[in-house]
């Protein structure tokens, strides 16, 4: 049972749930799709807790948020800028090292893990559609994709036939992703949600019934949003955290 998790986003709280809802439903394995860092509270804490997990063996991938901590020249909006020029302060020379040591993709058997579009995966290029989700798909042979980026979870698949089918996946609901055709599941987000859904986000992959589940993990909001004002950072990181937009 592997546990997919995305855009953490420097969440000590929210990562905390998910890691214990995935332990509590026996996840033995551990993919972090980037991001781990920006916009939250707790960046070093979160690096550190994603090294242990990598060095028992986890699969963790670059994210753009962890990219431009460790020093990248990223585009970014105004507060994600702010976000991280605060984030780049909290990190040791270590952890900046871990962010930077990380890969763009890993691969897994007929598995792909990126953070952002496997088209491109250093221009980070957002799977928001059809069109840029076949993209996706058509730059790999895997014959699964996992991503994050977006924060908000969706599930692709081109069928035998080659048209590409959208879905949103309803949370706890077993999905099985069928043999013959190509996946591209979006995670959704741990540490920052945009579908209106506060609570976080994370996915378990079943890879001997070839099933993946989308989980909701509620946890304390309330206090990863007062720590995120205590550090000064944009308010709307708070609010963002709160009402899940």
């Amino acid at each position: 049972m592997i546990a997919l998790l995305a855009d953490i986003h420097a969440n000590r709280e929210a990562l905390t749930a998910c890691l214990a809802d995935a332990e509590r439903r026996k996840a033995d394995r551990y993919v972090f799709l980037g991001d781990l860092v920006g916009y939250g509270a707790d960046p070093g804490w979160v690096v550190d807790r994603v090294m242990d997990y990598a060095a028992r063996g986890a699969v963790a991938v670059l994210g753009n948020h962890d990219a431009a901590a460790a020093g990248a020249a990223v585009s970014m909006n105004e507060t994600a800028q702010q976000a991280i020029a605060w984030t780049r302060r909290q990190l040791s020379e270590t952890q900046r090292g871990f962010l930077n040591s990380l890969p763009l993709t890993a691969a897994d058997r007929a598995r792909l893990y990126v953070h952002a579009s496997a088209n491109e995966p250093d221009q980070w290029h957002y799977v928001l559609d059809g069109a840029s989700a076949r993209d996706s798909i058509g730059a790999t042979p895997a014959h699964q994709t996992f991503c994050g980026h977006v924060h908000v979870p969706a599930l692709y698949h081109v069928s035998l036939t080659g048209k590409l089918i959208e879905f949103t996946p309803t949370a706890g609901t077993s999905i099985p992703l069928l043999q013959g055709r190509r996946w591209l599941a979006v995670l959704g987000a741990v540490g920052q949600p945009r579908d209106h859904n506060p609570a976080a986000c994370y996915a378990l992959l079943d890879d001997s019934k070839n099933e993946i589940v989308y989980l909701r993990v509620p946890y304390d909001t309330a206090l990863a949003a007062r720590k995120i004002r205590d550090a000064g950072l944009p308010g709307v990181l708070a609010a963002r955290i709160e009402q899940g937009f």
